[in-house]
């Protein structure tokens, strides 16, 4: 991970501050910052081009500085310079791309806990679009999935307040809460005239990564929510479950459910997709600097899972489970059945800062085993299956990426900037094989098929082979 802090700098008083003879903090502030920038690129007085880049530099910053110097000294009311200066770099952040943030201590500390799989909350996937609070989609098991919130949603209030420009962390911390608090959400959903309002009590969000079990007894179904410490661990304790269960026959196929699934950790995506994998590149990312080109490989596994495996994706499908999804049909692996993924390819690095602040950076985007982009364009299925196109007569579609505020561009790889076409509503929880999920149903029919036509093949070779015979 990288790391490179700023030292701090201890300012006089403001009585020692005076327009003409003394530099104001803001100017120490600024040469400190070039001072920093001039050691970062390393300039020598032989490199005419680097110091031309650190002379403009300077000039932007000079402009930085007069400005905060002027807020200082005319604002109306005395202003506080942590406040000012967080506020300027959360705003220099905001001109890159969506998913860059600048972390205050106690939004750094609030995105620690997301990883460990247990907090207060609502559970629910958000993300900004159009400056407003945007549902990606409701985590299963949880208040706001069973509050019947649906992705698309917009969170225009939270209490009374209002949401528009609100930061995803400060958005996150009003929502989280103890167990048992009640917390009111005032929600636009396309197709209605009017905002409701939902209240939602708070519970402690245990999110079990790894859900399993068997489908007419010889078929194994994992759904996987998010990807957490111990999904790889988790995933291979319920395949060996699945696979005890189903005898001495063993399992004649598995359903891979990542629908929904936002993603999480990268090294959890790449045990799950390695699990089911003997060799080969499973991801690899390419950044600016050599420390974000990576590149990640499967091992062969004590353990085969020589069945068929039918992985079920759609819009809520992002990140991690893109990894997983991409490196399955690369290898030919996986039949990937469903609609096209979210469009999640890009890598942020959590760099933290000397105040217990955190710098949230897009620093790399990752590719499939055989070079495919995935950012802003997603894994398109091999086999596109809709759950339903519309409920109550309004057309159900989820937000992908590439419909975020200043989301990163796909390096020019052809993507079509046509409107979204609508996609299924969001399944239910552990749903059971039925017409309700469309998808699910129609992997179900696959496998089946998958066994008949192995064993029309093997019956028509033994054919093949009587019929080469000699005859005596």
């Amino acid at each position: 991970m990288l790391r490179r802090s700023l030292s701090y700098i201890v300012f006089g008083d403001r009585e020692d501050v005076t327009l003409n003879n003394v530099w104001s903090r803001a100017q120490w502030f600024v040469l400190f910052l070039l001072f920093f920038m001039v050691g970062t690129l390393g300039v020598v007085k032989d490199d005419v081009g680097v110091r031309a880049t650190a002379d403009q530099s300077y000039q932007q910053l000079q402009v930085f500085a007069d400005v905060i110097e002027k807020v200082e000294q005319n604002y109306v009311e005395e202003v506080d310079m942590e406040l000012l200066i967080y506020g300027a770099i959360d705003g220099m952040l905001k001109t890159l791309d969506a998913h860059s943030s600048f972390l205050k201590p106690d939004l750094y500390k609030e995105l620690q806990v997301e990883t460990k799989g247990s907090f207060g909350g609502l559970g629910i996937e958000i993300t900004i679009r159009d400056g407003i609070l945007t549902i990606v989609s409701p985590i299963e098991d949880t208040p706001a999935f069973r509050a019947g919130l649906e992705a698309g949603d917009r969170i225009v209030k939270i209490e009374e307040e209002p949401t528009k420009d609100m930061t995803l962390f400060e958005a996150v911390k009003k929502m989280r809460g103890k167990k048992g608090t009640k917390i009111n959400l005032t929600i636009f959903r396309e197709g209605l005239e009017e905002p409701f309002e939902v209240a939602i009590v708070r519970d402690v969000i245990k999110i079990m990564s790894v859900k399993a079990k068997t489908v007419e007894d010889v078929f194994g179904y994992v759904r996987i929510t998010q990807f957490q410490e111990n999904t790889g661990r988790e995933l291979k304790k319920q395949l060996q479950r699945l696979e005890s269960e189903a005898g001495d026959e063993g399992l004649k196929g598995l359903i891979l459910d990542l629908r929904n699934n936002p993603g999480g950790l990268l090294d959890q995506a790449v045990l799950v997709a390695d699990e089911f994998l003997e060799g080969g590149k499973i991801v690899y990312t390419d950044g600016r600097m050599k420390s974000q080109k990576m590149e990640f490989f499967a091992h062969p596994q004590k353990e085969k899972h020589s069945y068929p495996i039918i992985c079920l994706v759609n819009g809520g499908s992002a990140s991690a489970s893109e990894i997983v999804a991409g490196a399955l049909q690369d290898h030919h692996r996986a039949v990937i059945l469903g609609t096209p993924t979210f469009g999640k390819g890009s890598v942020q690095t959590i760099i933290p800062m000397q105040d217990g602040s955190g710098l949230k950076l897009t620093t790399a985007q990752y590719y499939t085993p055989n070079g495919r982009v995935i950012q802003a364009k997603g894994i398109e299925p091999d086999i596109e299956v809709s759950n339903r196109v519309e409920d109550k007569g309004r057309p159900l579609r989820f937000l992908r990426e590439r419909d975020l505020d200043r989301h990163l561009e796909n390096n020019g790889e052809g993507l079509e900037q046509e409107d979204a076409a609508p996609q299924e509503k969001p399944p239910e929880p552990e749903a059971d094989v039925e017409d309700k999920d469309i998808q699910l149903t129609r992997a179900l029919e696959i496998l089946k098929s998958w066994d008949i036509f192995e064993q029309m093949q093997h019956q028509a070779r033994a054919v093949a082979m009587e019929d080469a015979s000699p005859v005596p």
